[in-house]
């Protein structure tokens, strides 16, 4: 299991997968957006997204928990 977290603060300006989605290591799983920059946040590991913890238009704190992926 892997938990995907913000390295910044941040909005989330488009989420490209859903729970229950494969995926593999290097996926961008969020799009963030901060000071008029896209940042994609990857997966880090294969296999399936089972938890989504954050929504378009969501503001996110570093630290904060975007993903788990089993």
């Amino acid at each position: 299991m892997a938990e995907v977290r913000a390295e910044m603060v941040a909005n989330v300006w488009k989420v490209v997968v859903k729970e229950g989605d494969t995926v593999s290591d290097g996926d961008t799983l969020v799009i963030l957006e901060s000071m008029k920059m896209e940042i994609p946040v990857l997966a880090e590991e294969n296999g399936v997204v089972a938890q989504l913890k954050v929504s378009e238009g969501d503001v996110i704190q570093e630290g904060d928990l975007i993903a788990v992926i089993q």
